[in-house]
């Protein structure tokens, strides 16, 4: 696991996926890359490691659902901890908060709030779609 970690650390990447041979890094805001590798390389997560900046709710169901077998998060939420160990999913952590912060640092991740009370991955992920694609449009906006 420390070839994805190490990657993680020296590109500056939001996340980094490894399925021998390949080794992917990713940088887009958010869940945004692992909903999209669910959406179109569902094969590449499935028995991947995944080492990532912040793991919240939503990236855990994401995890899960694309069969990812280890994870590394320098920041985990309680919740996604407890979601990924109930899977049986091996996962190191630098730091564990009881909750992902918004990028304001005023309150909730407005995605970890939509997640809230629910713990089956499969219910979790069209809320996820839902917010990905809002965040898109929005996007395309600006």
């Amino acid at each position: 696991m420390l070839n994805v970690k190490d990657v993680l650390y020296q590109f500056s990447c939001s996340c980094v996926l490894q399925k021998d041979p390949s080794l992917c890094t990713y940088n887009g805001r958010g869940v945004t890359d692992l909903y999209h590798l669910t959406q179109k390389a569902p094969q590449f997560m499935q028995g991947a490691e995944l080492a990532d900046k912040v793991v919240g709710k939503a990236a855990a169901a994401l995890i899960i659902k694309g069969g990812i077998i280890s994870v590394y998060a320098d920041v985990i939420s309680t919740p996604a901890l407890a979601m990924l160990r109930k899977a049986g999913i091996e996962t190191e952590y630098a730091q564990e908060v009881p909750f992902i912060a918004n990028r304001t640092r005023t309150g909730m991740c407005p995605l970890e709030t939509l997640c809230e009370g629910e713990d089956a991955p499969e219910l979790l992920y069209p809320i996820i779609g839902e917010f990905v694609q809002k965040m898109s449009e929005e996007t395309e906006k600006q």
